[in-house]
């Protein structure tokens, strides 16, 4: 079996510890990560997530720790993020309706996204999507980012999201049967009394919304169905859930259990955990 790793990350912002954490796990399990971002720019870390003064608006403390930002801080400087893959040239981005010679092209969209999944699902052994409030500007509805998760969830192989990483499989659905591959499945995520009121902000943008633009727990809860169930696990210090093929997390604070879990999937055979 491979031992590498395929991360995809924000352009806009990443939550530092959500890939720090699982990166130092798989790495001491002997797994190599690599990276992935939508156009191929760089992916950097959320200020706040290696300030130890900032205040977490819903939790009202601070939730970046010493060990998080030094961690966080070390990887930045290392320039690791120099070397990635840009998902623009690895992925074929589906065709508008409206496009000249449409069918044609429609084709060709499923027969080379087929080979793109294949070369991926053989060069790796499992996908991360790491979370933070850049996910929801360049992931979340990212065509090619639901393709890339596809192709790792029809080989079952391990798929592991936090926080807002999270919410692009609520969206990845096959293009004609449309249906919620979480469907029936146990997850976890942001619940509610972690979402801001004001002040989601990202990277490289002066966009600074209020509220994130959907209630992650709501999307998650409606995606599994009454076959399935969202796990908030308000009140909790972590929330990690496994339901094989996914591994799913809340949010920072579940970052080194959510590296646990995704080595204990990938060298354990473990389907099951946290429910």
């Amino acid at each position: 079996m491979s031992k590498k790793i395929l991360a995809i990350l924000s352009e806009y912002g990443y939550w530092g510890i959500e890939l720090v954490a699982p990166l130092t796990k798989l790495e001491e399990a002997g797994y190599t990560v690599e990276f992935m971002t939508p156009t191929g720019k760089k992916a950097e870390a959320l200020p706040p997530s290696y300030d130890t003064t900032y205040v977490d608006p819903p939790l009202g403390v601070c939730v970046t720790t010493p060990q998080a930002a030094e961690m966080v801080k070390a990887f930045e400087a290392t320039n690791r993020l120099e070397e990635r893959r840009n998902m623009s040239e690895v992925v074929p981005e589906r065709p508008y309706f409206s496009t000249p010679d449409f069918l044609r092209k429609f084709e060709k969209y499923f027969s080379d996204v087929k080979e793109a999944q294949e070369q991926l699902t053989e060069e790796y052994a499992g996908l991360l999507l790491v979370g933070g409030s850049g996910p929801i500007i360049d992931m979340v509805n990212n065509q090619r980012v639901h393709d890339i998760i596809l192709g790792f969830y029809k080989k079952r192989m391990p798929i592991g999201a936090i926080c807002y990483g999270v919410a692009p499989l609520v969206f990845a659905r096959d293009f004609n049967e449309r249906r919620s591959i979480i469907k029936g499945k146990h997850v976890t995520g942001h619940c509610i009394e972690y979402d801001y009121h004001d002040g989601t902000g990202f990277l490289h943008t002066d966009l600074n919304m209020g509220p994130p633009p959907y209630v992650l727990e709501y999307i998650l809860a409606d995606a599994v169905g009454p076959e399935g169930q969202y796990h908030g696990n308000f009140g909790k210090e972590t929330s990690v859930i496994v339901d094989y093929p996914f591994i799913t997390a809340r949010s920072l604070q579940c970052s080194f259990e959510f590296g646990d879990q995704m080595v204990a999937v990938l060298d354990k055979g473990v389907t099951r955990y946290g429910w």
